[in-house]
């Protein structure tokens, strides 16, 4: 059995930058966490695509688990 996560995670803010796959979370779906690719940074925010979704962008915290702000 291999316990390994698939996914190489970026949680420092301070190197944020595009291509980043990071945990974030969605308050509308009680904060669980999900995986996305960062395709822009900002000062005060950060927009990413999620896999699942590759045509919608979201607007979310620049923290370390990112946090969806507005859709």
């Amino acid at each position: 059995m291999n316990d390994t996560c698939p996914f190489d995670f970026n949680f420092d803010p301070a190197t944020f930058k595009v291509g980043d796959t990071v945990s974030y979370r969605d308050p509308q779906m009680s904060g669980m966490p999900f995986v996305a690719k960062i395709t822009a940074v900002h000062a005060d925010f950060i927009e990413i695509v999620d896999d699942s979704e590759p045509g919608r962008v979201l607007r979310a915290t620049r923290v370390s688990r990112p946090v969806v702000m507005d859709q």
